[in-house]
Order: C-alpha cells, then structure tokens, then sequence
C-alpha cells in the first residue's frame, strides 16, 4: 500500500478555487491511478486537512499546494501533522520553485496574449517570510529565462513589497508593455485583483494545469525517497 496523498489547499470563498483544486486532483489520480489520492484545505473551505487526516490510516504525504516557504508550510502542516497521532506523515516540500511551474507560467501567459518582448510582473499573494519571497524572486528568474530574458519582477497581493500595481508602474515607467502572470494556484480574491491591474495581457491561475499535476506526484515521490528521518513524523 502506498502511502496515501493529502495534497493541502489553502481554501478561499471564491467558489471557482474549490472547483479548480478538485479539477487539478483528478488529473493527480490520472497520473497515478492506483494512489490514494485525498484533499484538505488549511482553511475556509472542506474537507479541513484535521478532519482529512482523521479520516485517514497507515501513513500519508502531506503536499501543499502552495508556491513557496511560509507559516503555512513551516509551521501549520507539522502543527496539523503532529495532531494526528494515529499517522506516520511526512510533509513534501511547497510546489515552488521548480521547472515545471515556469512552464505553467509561460503557457499561461501564451493563452492570455502575451508576446515575445513584454515584460512580465509575477504577481502572487505575498508572505512576511524572507523565505517565501526568495522562492519568489527564484521563480521569476526561471520565468524570465524562459521567456527570453525579459524583465520579471515579482510582486504581491499583500504582506510584501512591491505591490502588484507598484511593480506594474515601475515597468511601465522604464518603457515596457506589461502583462501579469498569476502566479496562484487558483482563482480568488488575490488573483482576481492582481489581474485586475494589468495594463496588458493577464494570465490565468495555474489552476489544473497538466505541469502542475505532474509537479504534485514529483513532491509526493521526492518525499517518499527523502530518508525516513526526514519531515517524518513517528506514531503516538
């Protein structure tokens, strides 16, 4: 029996996030029809992950589907972890940053419109966590290699510095046309208003992108072959 796959989501009140998320799974279990494959969400939306793992038995991998270091990583799946005892867990690293995301990223940013020469902001929904925005930061210089070596500044919905419609001036000032690439796994609040300030081309979530689906079950494996030892928690 392998072990089973929680992949952790954030939740939000927008409808279309849950839609997204459970779309992106299926194309999980697609890849890997044999695994177990189950959902919890850190927040606002069901199943909540303590009440996914409650549910669960033997021993599991925590995936986040999230796009770098940050409380929720760091802190909130151990915390989640360690409260269910009756489990032996290990906690996969955040989706980012990674080749597979910059490929999401510029297929997105080819079906919004965007074309060789524009500058891109890289907007996502910012962290306190120095570690979050150097993931951040990382994942823009991937971007900005793929798509040729055009400005890619990340910027954030909240919590950081530049804030999306700062960092889309900036550009614009230097003499750039400008698109944005969301840089969310879903739609929501953040997306919706990161997009919103777009002067050009704006890009979709991530969402159930084939890359992304892939990226999970490579998190899911990287962590199974980390030595047991390793973001393991042993049973009560």
């Amino acid at each position: 029996m392998h072990p089973t796959l929680v992949a952790v989501a954030h939740g939000s009140r927008d409808p279309r996030a849950a839609l997204t998320v459970l779309a992106l799974l299926e194309r999980v279990r697609e890849l890997r029809p044999r695994l177990d494959v189950r959902l919890g969400h850190i927040e606002l939306n069901r199943p909540l992950l303590d009440d996914t793992l409650k549910d669960a038995t033997g021993a599991a991998v925590l995936v986040p589907l999230l796009l770098g270091r940050g409380t929720h990583v760091k802190r909130d799946l151990p915390a989640a972890a360690a409260r269910a005892g009756h489990l032996r867990i290990r906690v996969a690293e955040p989706l980012g940053p990674h080749p597979l995301l910059v490929e999401a990223l510029f297929e997105r940013l080819l079906q919004a419109g965007w074309e060789p020469g524009t500058a891109v902001v890289l907007a996502s929904a910012g962290s306190l966590d120095p570690d979050s925005a150097a993931d951040s930061r990382r994942t823009a210089a991937l971007l900005s290699e793929r798509l040729g070596g055009v400005p890619v500044t990340p910027a954030y919905a909240s919590a950081a510095a530049p804030t999306v419609p700062d960092a889309v001036r900036a550009l614009a000032a230097r003499g750039h046309r400008v698109a944005v690439a969301s840089y969310f796994t879903a739609p929501g609040r953040f997306a919706t208003a990161s997009a919103a300030a777009a002067p050009g081309p704006a890009a979709a979530p991530l969402g159930a992108h084939p890359a992304l689906a892939r990226l999970v079950v490579h998190r899911y494996e990287e962590a199974l072959a980390r030595p047991a030892h390793q973001r393991e928690l042993a049973t009560a």
